[in-house]
């Protein structure tokens, strides 16, 4: 029977000489960050730099105070993203790169540089062979590859296809080259609702491949020969006409970025923390961050990123919903899971399981709270 894994979590209670990022610098060190041994070794910390125009993203300030204590430590730290394949501003390195630092990530503020991990064009990855389930060989970026110690930043949040956005979700799919990405969102297509479509063309102007057109009725179309199932439709439309086809491909989805996590960490030290903060209805990768759907809940840490996941997503559904959310417009009842409500069935319960499966980490765990 595997031993449940120590969570550690702060609130968000300060007070005189005693703020958030003095909390932050301690859950590092009770969490027990000390014990790698960052002497000399590239250390990738791994965070969404987040899509400029939205503002609920990590704030660079605790990018600031994770790559001092690497350094403290003897460490070579680096921030690091993969380059996304919707249309935004972080479909390439050069724009990635005007993005973080528009966004506060830059070696004034953090004492860090930023890596792009899969290169100018997102074809910079190697393959790390895992043979699992659904991948074979994942394709990560090359700087997290070539790293020797993987650290994770992570906002915790909603996510329109994997239910929330946690630990694995900022690994995992964070973690793929492009290639990779299309890989693990290629069985998660899209399907249109001609009776809502309005004719406004904002998912074919959003869609990243061109899948999508006018058919002879003047109805948004999806071609699945090009489709790569990146959900930029579903959030460009606002009438519902886009939206998810069918939740087999959800629990695949999830499943898929499980392994690519495995294949992310695989064989290197690894230590994660995940900040419960403006937790809204959406990831960072649009720009813009609609109301937080509970109040801003604490700081946790852990050598595991599953049980980390699962304490995140506990916390969250124990919090009050905050009225007027987006998640209080959906008739949200005390007991139902936040982010299935939220999202259609976002099947994050599979995607946690597999993971535990594969022996990515357990979903048993010792909540350790401190102030």
């Amino acid at each position: 029977m595997t031993d449940p894994a120590r969570v550690y979590f702060t609130n968000m209670r300060t007070k005189h000489r005693y703020n958030l990022l003095d909390k932050f610098d301690r859950l590092l060190k009770t969490a027990g960050i000390e014990d790698i041994d960052f002497q000399n070794k590239f250390t990738a910390i791994k965070l969404h730099f987040g899509e400029p125009g939205n503002l609920a993203f990590v704030r660079p300030n605790y990018a600031a105070r994770l790559v001092k204590k690497v350094n403290e430590l003897g460490g070579k730290p680096f921030l690091t993203d993969c380059n996304v394949l919707y249309w935004g501003k972080r479909g390439n390195a050069v724009d990635h790169l005007h993005s973080a630092i528009e966004n506060g990530f830059n070696p004034l503020v953090t004492g860090a540089n930023v890596i792009i991990a899969d290169g100018l064009t997102g074809s910079e990855y190697e393959e790390v062979q895992i043979d699992q389930k659904h991948i074979k060989a994942a394709k990560i970026g090359a700087a997290l590859f070539h790293s020797d110690i993987i650290l994770s930043l992570t906002h915790f949040k909603g996510h329109m296809s994997t239910g929330f956005g946690g630990a694995l979700k900022n690994l995992g799919m964070g973690g793929g080259s492009r290639q990779g990405k299309m890989e693990m969102h290629s069985a998660n297509k899209p399907t249109m609702d001609e009776e809502k479509c309005v004719e406004c063309g904002a998912c074919i102007k959003f869609c990243p491949q061109k899948a999508i057109a006018f058919n002879e009725r003047h109805k948004a179309q999806i071609n699945y020969d090009l489709c790569i199932g990146c959900g930029q439709c579903i959030v460009s439309c606002h009438y519902g006409s886009a939206h998810g086809s069918f939740e087999g491909s959800k629990v695949d989805l999830n499943e898929k970025i499980a392994e690519y996590t495995y294949a992310v960490i695989k064989d290197k030290p690894h230590f994660h923390v995940s900040l419960i903060m403006n937790v809204g209805p959406e990831c960072d990768c649009f720009g813009f961050n609609d109301q937080s759907i509970v109040q801003d809940i604490g700081m946790a840490a852990s050598f595991d990123p599953v049980a980390l996941d699962k304490a995140c997503v506990d916390l969250v559904n124990k919090a009050p919903l905050i009225s007027g959310s987006a998640l209080d417009e959906k008739s949200w009842e005390e007991g139902q899971d936040k982010f299935n409500q939220l999202h259609a069935n976002g099947r994050w319960q599979e995607g946690l399981a597999h993971a535990e499966e594969i022996g990515l980490g357990t979903q048993k765990y010792d909540l350790v709270e401190f102030e």
